[in-house]
């Protein structure tokens, strides 16, 4: 074939890209291919007790079967599709796994208290956790938020990290599903603060380089936006040297700092969207997760106002998940059976349609009658989304299976988890 263009100008080309190439695969490994907890739960530092886990699980447990014990209540209370499937994969899960993500919190939830009661507190931590992940109890997830990096808390909060590390070093080690939360960042080096912190922690027990990672809580504007009028959330992922696994929307901090009242503080205002289509953009393909944040209003009291909180809680799950902003952050026991029913509502209402579009694609068709034909990059995001049904409950392995056709490393492949 006759060709204008000779192998050199590739190799020129290549050569004069070469370093473009390499920080692109750097910045942008794609997602890790892991499982992303649906929600962290905080408990105050206080409160944490060995039972922590199960207790939150009764008490869901009795919430839900107290104001919706059947399918048919949680569809008149939620709406949900697939009511029957969905109600009795939220007892199950709520039976097995309550918490999925636990953080011990020794910031806001805890306060200010004397160094030897934090002390006793993070060294009780450590022992805690260490016994549930030996005993099997653990969430997949668990870890502690400790304070901030700002003058005022720095010393305190470096100290609870070690007295908390360390513990955990004397009873077997980290677990591997240690996750750490450094909150309220305003400046780059404050993440760059704590990444010297978890540094020199490997180093003095031997531990391989890159071991301790940690999330960022963006809870001030100057995270999101700098006194220069630049986005700052993306200089937060190299400041952190690789250490960043996920920024967290910190719903009342940002909303206060935004000057927003109160009573409108929640997490779909419009600056809550903008920061975090901000945080979004800036982890995109860099395998860093995103989380929402919380909402304060609680479902307790008598049945109309538990189903009033449900809906709204519901409502604002579904809403993130439709963002895709995978994972929130639930305060109260009785959050947990909206979390997984909006969870699974979301996933299962769906499931049917992208299972198909995914086999027509895998066989080089097209979906729908011919009237969809994807992508790869849509074919990647319809294996992700099967997957994150999997890795929730909100699927059975077997029932994917079925579906598509596929074997999990052929949904690993496309999804581009595969190594």
């Amino acid at each position: 074939m006759t060709t204008t263009f000779d192998s050199t100008l590739t190799d020129r080309l290549t050569a004069r890209l070469a370093g473009v190439d390499a920080d692109l695969a750097r910045r942008y490994p794609g997602d890790p291919g892991t499982r992303q907890p649906v929600h962290t739960v905080y408990v105050p530092a206080d409160a944490f007790a060995a039972d922590t886990v199960r207790t939150w699980g009764e008490r869901a447990l009795a919430a839900l079967d107290a104001h919706a014990p059947d399918a048919e209540a949680l569809a008149e209370a939620l709406g949900v599709p697939d009511a029957t499937a969905v109600h009795d994969r939220v007892r199950a899960k709520l039976a097995r796994e309550p918490v999925e993500d636990l953080r011990v919190d020794f910031e806001d939830g805890y306060g200010r208290r004397s160094d030897a009661e934090e002390d006793e507190a993070a060294a009780r931590a450590a022992e805690l956790t260490a016994a549930s992940v030996a005993d099997g109890s653990a969430p997949p997830f668990t870890g502690i938020r400790a304070k901030s990096m700002e003058a005022a808390v720095r010393d305190r909060g470096v100290r609870t990290l070690d007295v908390f590390l360390t513990g955990l070093m004397a009873r077997g080690g980290l677990p591997a599903g240690l996750v750490l939360t450094l909150p309220k960042v305003s400046h780059a080096e404050q993440v760059t603060a704590m990444a010297e912190v978890a540094g020199e922690f490997e180093k003095a027990h031997g531990l391989e380089a890159g071991r301790i990672r940690f999330e960022v809580q963006i809870e001030t504007t100057q995270a999101v936006l700098g006194p220069d009028g630049r986005a700052t959330v993306a200089r937060l992922l190299d400041a952190g040297e690789g250490r960043v696994s996920a920024l967290h929307y910190g719903t009342f901090d940002y909303s206060a700092a935004c000057g927003i009242a109160p009573a409108h503080q929640a997490p779909d205002h419009p600056a809550a969207d903008h920061a975090k289509a901000v945080m979004q953009v800036a982890v995109a393909g860099t395998g860093v997760r995103l989380s929402d944040g919380s909402t304060n209003v609680l479902p307790v009291g008598p049945r109309e106002r538990v189903h009033a909180a449900w809906r709204h809680h519901h409502a604002l799950v579904r809403r993130a998940l439709a963002r895709a902003y995978h994972q929130g952050w639930d305060m109260h026991p009785a959050h947990l059976p909206t979390r997984y029913a909006a969870v699974y509502g979301f996933y299962r209402e769906g499931l049917e349609t992208a299972a198909a579009r995914l086999a027509a694609y895998a066989r080089g068709g097209t979906a729908d009658g011919g009237a969809v034909l994807d992508e790869p990059a849509t074919a990647r995001s319809l294996a992700g989304h099967l997957l994150r049904a999997v890795d929730c409950g909100a699927a059975d392995p077997a029932e994917i299976a079925r579906l598509t056709g596929l074997t999990r490393p052929e949904l690993d492949a496309l999804a581009g988890r595969a190594e």
